[in-house]
């Protein structure tokens, strides 16, 4: 019993001594100018579905749950954010060249109608983000005609 009590106290030592290990949550500010919803004058049912679906991950303009700030959780929300961005991110969309961007939407269709994003371990802690199958074609109508257009 001696020996159980000491794990569980360095345990909650080593918890307690994470905590302090800080991540970066301060999003870049956003130029409307690079915006995608804001560049294409993106449909508000639209743009409010790309904005709950996808830019906590997607954009600079994430918004961190109260979780996010309590390590080794902020540490893999920080992650995915960090890979989410990487992949596509809404708020430079303007500063991507023209291939980038066709691959970009054409990736966006493909893993919406997948059902890959958003992620289904995201949908279960975001509501919003539980895309119905009329959001998800609504989605993907949108991206379809910002890449048949030509003009990403």
């Amino acid at each position: 019993m001696q020996k159980f009590k000491k794990i569980v106290f360095w345990c909650l030592v080593g918890f307690a001594i994470i905590q302090f290990i800080p991540i970066d949550k301060v999003n870049k500010p956003v130029d409307k100018t690079k915006n995608f919803v804001d560049v294409k004058n993106t449909p508000r049912k639209v743009s409010d579905l790309i904005k709950n679906a996808c830019y906590d991950c997607h954009s600079d303009e994430t918004v961190y749950p109260k979780y996010a700030y309590i390590a080794p959780f902020s540490w893999s929300v920080k992650s995915h954010v960090n890979d989410g961005r990487k992949h596509l991110n809404f708020s430079i969309w303007e500063t991507y060249n023209k291939d980038l961007k066709q691959s970009m939407l054409k990736n966006s269709i493909q893993t919406i109608q997948s059902k890959v994003m958003p992620m289904p371990a995201y949908i279960i802690y975001h509501d919003q983000a539980n895309l119905t199958i009329d959001d998800r074609n609504v989605l993907i109508k949108y991206f379809e005609e910002v890449l048949n257009s030509k003009t990403y």
